[in-house]
């Protein structure tokens, strides 16, 4: 309760007085800052408004003043009808002025300024980035114009980022407009224009010891900083990508820095730990102790890097800690979507559409005392609402959640809209919560935003509104597909049992899934696809867009892959017709018995929400944001996301916390099977259980005979020892994807 007066305190209340037409913006001569109000205000209003360096004698004014005051501040309030920005610099005033877009309301031919405006705000964090690499791999950048970067890297703006990064010496893409060395140099001039930071993510990702290739890389860096008009940071990972001991990464450096300080006295390097052992970060830190370089900047924690809390242990404090965070994917990452429905996982998948402001405050929040600032890793338009969430909780940590979406809605979308649309964007977030099945709430999210569909058609070519509107779309036609495609693959376990042909009657019955369950909702999905790769260039197929894979935003590939195991079930067939008459029966007793074992048994998908009710789950992110206390389920990826295999298969856990079972018969003997990985050293209350069938392919059984007197209080819980597995890559990491109590 004290935490949401805090809240509600920390809310500013405004007054707004409407009928504010023409404005005369006071401002010296090419203010950059003013430049961006009067446009910004025309293309949502269509007013004209003025830019003069003389005050009016009379009339509406919004005025920029230069005042001390701490960098990038701002002071923005209004007295007897002026409003004034002040600011200690050209940062500030942007930032001031950015503010005001956020808050004002907009009309056709009419804006509503805040009659009781007065407000201090100075940022907490002294770098607030996004890397917006212009690259193939990209899900839209790369079809990017350059005008579409100025006007996104404004936008940026508008919300406080101060930082932008670019992806520089990349091959050409399908999609480029212009080659990657004019749009880098592009981006700095943008950079230059707005007076923000511009860092440049520059990975090795051949071997360093090569002699020839190592001088290639470096003669690339000349032409970077002597066409580059701004540079502030350079950012090298030790990896993914790249795989070199720092023996030769940090001479590297201690080399590109002097062409780097010739060119920009002021830029510093940036340095990640990525993939690097516990021995190869001692060895840089050791020479970070003994040599302290003045060129480096400091440390950038980023995926497979060490934690922020011990960079900012290990770290001299002279160093500051720039986080590299990942807010672009939804699953086989750092921070990814906590117990995601596999029907989800396996259609949306990594790259899709992710709004989740929630969650992304409640890292932020946690993780804001370990570092100096962050610069995100994006690889599309997709993430924009992160981008800005993660931009505004850079300047204020306590700003709430629905403040945030309002703000964005009201900029981008209309200012009639901002409340529903904000609750629809904090709606998108929660519909990826729990149960697919159970979440009634994820049809009423394509109510409500249908409902804005009618009536705003005048965003329709929006690419935010189009992103917002395909994911309400794509979730409910997803459920849709995942209740019924459910419901077929009962009815054809059901006919496997009971029927007179019973492999071509399952077929039959699971072929009716070809027929779209809402063909209308499909259709739309189709046409915002289309849309997006108009407007934004966002890359949703591989054939139809070229999508530089299916792993890379392509949805609309996938709109169709079945949400049960009829692939699966459909090879089985295949090899149970080989077979002789007289051992058919038993093969698919088999596949219709496998997720109902039978009277007293049990089945887990241990990683999935909707089928895993023995497993135990600790604290959720709410207070554990980053998952340090429990596992979650992970996603395999196999054959482009396309593999017929048993669904269960592809979605794990590396070892679940514990798996509970009440109410065994305590005469009874029970068997635990299990399937997934590699190893499995399993524990059932407490006592180390020993196989009778051990193996370890995916999809093969385990088996472990529980001794009568452990089940007999009528209570079991299972656990796993861990096994320490960090020499093997982590898909080859042992893990659990399935668990069966059965009864004997």
């Amino acid at each position: 309760m004290k935490r949401f007066l805090l809240l509600l305190l920390c809310i500013p209340v405004y007054s707004f007085a409407f009928q504010v037409k023409q404005v005369t913006i006071v401002a010296k001569e090419n203010n950059v800052a003013a430049q961006v109000l009067k446009e910004e205000v025309f293309k949502r209003t269509g007013l004209k408004w003025t830019i003069t360096s003389r005050p009016p004698s009379a009339g509406n004014t919004i005025v920029f003043n230069t005042v001390k005051g701490q960098p990038e501040s701002y002071h923005v309030f209004t007295k007897n009808g002026i409003t004034t920005i002040e600011a200690a610099d050209p940062r500030g005033q942007l930032f001031g002025a950015g503010y005001l877009l956020r808050i004002m309301e907009y009309r056709n031919q009419e804006v509503g300024l805040p009659d009781n405006l007065d407000i201090t705000s100075v940022p907490e964090k002294a770098v607030r980035g996004h890397q917006i690499g212009y690259r193939n791999l990209a899900n839209s950048y790369d079809g990017w114009s350059a005008e579409q970067y100025e006007q996104y890297i404004r936008d940026l703006a508008v919300f406080g980022t101060n930082s932008i990064e670019a992806i520089p010496f990349m091959p050409a893409s399908p999609h480029f407009k212009i080659s990657s060395n004019e749009m880098t140099a592009k981006i700095s001039s943008f950079c230059k224009k707005y007076d923000l930071d511009f860092s440049v993510w520059t990975p090795a990702s051949f071997d360093l010891g090569d002699t020839a290739k190592r001088s290639y890389f470096l003669r690339q860096f000349d032409t970077l900083f002597r066409s580059s008009v701004r540079l502030d940071a350079v950012f090298f990972p030790g990896g993914d990508p790249g795989d070199n001991a720092p023996q030769l990464v940090i001479p590297l450096l201690e080399e590109l820095s002097k062409p780097l300080k010739r060119y920009h006295p002021n830029a510093k390097i940036w340095l990640s730990l990525q993939g690097y052992d516990s021995a190869k970060c001692a060895f840089v830190y050791s020479y970070i102790r003994q040599s302290t370089p003045a060129w480096l900047g400091g440390i950038v924690v980023g995926p497979s890097s060490p934690s922020l809390e011990s960079t900012r242990s290990d770290l001299p404090a002279k160093y500051k800690i720039r986080h590299y965070p990942d807010i672009t994917h939804s699953v086989r990452c750092d921070y990814p979507v906590i117990w995601f429905d596999p029907a989800f996982a396996f259609t949306l998948g990594r790259e899709a559409v992710n709004p989740q402001p929630v969650y992304y405050s409640n890292i932020y929040r946690y993780i804001a005392p370990y570092m100096d600032g962050f610069i995100s890793y994006s690889d599309g338009a997709h993430d924009d609402l992160n981008k800005v969430v993660w931009s505004l909780l850079g300047w204020d940590s306590q700003m709430n959640e629905r403040t945030m979406v309002q703000q964005y809605a009201n900029y981008f979308f209309a200012s009639d809209a901002k409340e529903t649309a904000g609750d629809g964007i904090l709606a998108l977030e929660r519909n990826w919560e729990g149960a697919i099945a159970a979440n009634g709430g994820i049809r009423a999210t394509l109510q409500l935003w249908q409902q804005l569909e009618q009536t705003h058609p005048g965003l329709a070519s929006n690419w935010r509104w189009q992103m917002m509107l395909l994911r309400a779309y794509y979730d409910a036609y997803t459920r849709e597909r995942a209740i019924r495609e459910a419901d077929l693959e009962i009815a054809a376990n059901k006919a496997l049992l009971t029927a007179n042909d019973p492999m071509n009657e399952a077929e039959r019955i699971l072929k009716q899934a070809d027929i779209p369950v809402q063909p209308q909702w499909r259709d739309r999905i189709i046409e915002l696809c289309d849309s997006l790769f108009r407007s934004v260039a966002l890359q949703t197929s591989v054939k139809k867009y070229q999508a530089s894979g299916p792993e890379r935003g392509a949805v609309l590939d996938f709109l169709d892959r079945p949400l049960n195991n009829r692939w699966w079930m459909e090879d089985k067939f295949k090899y149970i017709r080989t077979l002789p008459v007289s051992e058919q029966r038993k093969s698919l007793d088999t596949i219709a018995y496998w997720e109902n074992p039978g009277p007293g048994s049990f089945y887990d998908d241990v990683g999935n929400v909707s089928k895993s009710n023995h497993v135990l789950r600790p604290e959720d992110w709410h207070t554990d944001p980053l998952m340090q206390h429990g596992d979650i389920p992970g996603f395999d990826w196999w054959d482009g996301g396309m593999s017929r295999r048993r669904l269960s298969w592809m979605v794990s856990m590396r070892w679940p916390p514990a798996m509970k079972y009440e109410h065994l018969d305590p005469k009874a003997k029970y068997v635990i099977r299990v399937t997934g990985n590699g190893e499995s050293l399993l524990r059932a209350n407490g006592v180390r259980l020993q196989p009778t069938l051990y193996n370890k392919g995916i999809g093969e059984l385990k088996e472990f005979p529980v001794p009568v007197s452990l089940s007999q209080t009528g209570s079991l819980v299972l656990t796993w020892d861990a096994i320490d597995e960090e020499h093997l890559n982590w898909r080859q990491h042992s893990r659990v994807t399935e668990v069966w109590l059965i009864k004997l």
